[in-house]
């Protein structure tokens, strides 16, 4: 007898942990890959994703989403999340298998957009519901990355002040 596998909740973020354990957490693009590999778009129930996973996009959100509402690829270097969803929508066209419930969680407007417009787009085209929306997951930060607000502005923000 095959014993059925239960399905699993992939979490992309580089920071936050959620609190609830029933999620396989993954802190890059790579390792996202990685497990979406493993288990198979059919073998996962939801997909929850950050768009900012690195120290670039993290320099691109203060500099330029916060300040401007501008958001420019060019500048980051990791992968993100918009990254992460058009693979998604890659390995669900290659293998026939539909794409499981996917949520965004990041707090980049922009990005957050963009991940959802894709994912749903890619929905309307299957003729299926446009279900990709916002959350809130809830989350720990680990300290060890977390930075306080001024922490952040010294590190991340590159914008000249005058003197």
């Amino acid at each position: 007898m095959i014993e059925k596998m239960d399905k699993i909740y992939v979490y992309l973020d580089d920071i936050r942990t959620p609190t609830s354990d029933n999620w396989v957490v993954v802190r890059n693009y790579d390792e996202f890959v990685d497990v979406i590999d493993k288990h198979g778009l059919d073998n996962i129930e939801v997909i929850s994703l950050d768009h900012d996973l690195g120290e670039t996009a993290m320099i691109e959100y203060y500099n330029n989403v916060k300040k401007n509402y501008a958001l420019e690829y060019s500048n980051i270097e990791e992968k993100t999340g918009y990254d992460a969803c058009k693979y998604l929508v890659s390995k669900s066209m290659e293998t026939g298998i539909p794409l499981p419930q996917i949520y965004v969680h990041s707090a980049n407007p922009i990005g957050s957009g963009n991940m959802m417009g894709y994912i749903n787009n890619y929905f309307m085209n299957c003729r299926t519901p446009q279900t990709c929306i916002r959350i809130s997951v809830p989350h720990t930060i680990d300290e060890s990355l977390h930075l306080s607000p001024e922490a952040r502005k010294a590190k991340w923000d590159r914008t000249k002040t005058e003197e």
